[in-house]
Order: C-alpha cells, then structure tokens, then sequence
C-alpha cells in the first residue's frame, strides 16, 4: 500500500504564509511527477504547482511568484511554500504523486487526504 499524507495547514491572516508537507510512505519503485492541488467551496479542484522528476515546475497563474514547489527524492517528500497568502488561497489543499508500484509497469494515481488552508482576516 502506497500513502501520502499532507501537513501544515491552517489558519493564517492575509499576507502570512504557511508550508505544507507531502510525504509518500509505502512500497514502491519510484514517484514521477509529485504536485499540489486545491479545492474550494463552489469550485472545482485545480491545479496549484507540480514539479516533475527532472525538478521541472509548473505554477497555476493566480500563484506565480508566491509559491514555491520542492521535493526531496531522498525523503520522498514534496514541499509547497506558500508567501503573501490571499483569502483567494482558502481551501482544501490535496497532494497528488504518480507512484511507480511494481509489479505494475506504469505509475499510479494517489492523493492525499487534503489538508485545510484558511486565509482571513
């Protein structure tokens, strides 16, 4: 069985910052492309960062030059450094990995249990 388990969410005021953590613990060969997601009330799920296993990164607009996405291969874990937090930031944040798991030739889906960020005032 393969988990990832988030952390370091929480409440935090308007311009604050928090880092949340992923870390992915289990039997497996290899992750792929490890990344965070968001979702809020009304909203469907989207894409925040995600950085491949080349250390490639890919940024949803409303976050570019705020966050931060890192991964320690050695740890498997996956960072997301949060600056300058808006209300706009609030909402369930979900880490997501693609897992090579043998004997399975390609990698897998996974996700996390979500962690809640609330950015008020």
């Amino acid at each position: 069985q393969v988990q990832l388990v988030e952390s370091g969410g929480g409440l935090v005021q308007p311009g604050g910052s928090l880092r949340l953590s992923c870390a992915a613990s289990g039997s497996f060969a290899s992750i792929t492309t490890m990344g965070w997601y968001r979702q809020a009330p009304g909203k469907q799920r989207e894409l925040v960062a995600l950085i491949t296993s080349g250390d490639s990164t890919v940024y949803v607009d409303s976050v570019k030059g705020r966050f931060t996405i890192s991964r320690d291969n050695a740890k498997n874990t996956v960072d997301l450094q949060m600056l300058s937090l808006k209300p706009d930031d609030t909402a369930v944040y979900y880490c997501n990995a693609h897992i090579l798991v043998p004997p399975r030739t390609l990698p897998s889906n996974y996700w996390g249990q979500g962690t809640q960020v609330t950015v008020s005032s």
